[in-house]
């Protein structure tokens, strides 16, 4: 048996998703960035541009998530463009943020 990382959940080995909060349940690592407001936008576009990003979250300075972006294989401009609005209201509203990446493993 594992937790689901992120409801801690139980759950069996055989699982791909979470059966309580829809998580995908495979290898994944994580990195976070610090930035300021000016360069939030920027940075997400280009993590997003990357291609191996599955999850972006972006949290305040006291830790509070703003906001947590899932990112699909193939995400086209008009998909995007609503979570890139909402990052610049973010943007005008905390001065530093913390970007999470969830990424996939690569073999």
């Amino acid at each position: 048996m594992i937790n689901c990382k992120n409801c801690g959940n139980k759950l069996s080995v055989d699982d791909k998703y979470c059966s309580q909060c829809g998580f995908s349940i495979i290898d994944e690592k994580t990195e976070e960035f610090k930035v300021n407001s000016d360069d939030l936008v920027k940075t997400v576009k280009k993590l997003i541009h990357e291609g191996n990003v599955r999850r972006i979250i972006i949290r305040d300075e006291g830790g509070k998530t703003l906001l947590d972006m899932p990112i699909s294989i193939g995400v086209v401009g008009a998909i995007i463009a609503p979570w890139l609005a909402a990052l610049g209201v973010i943007g005008a509203i905390a001065t530093n943020c913390t970007i999470i990446v969830v990424r996939q493993k690569t073999v």
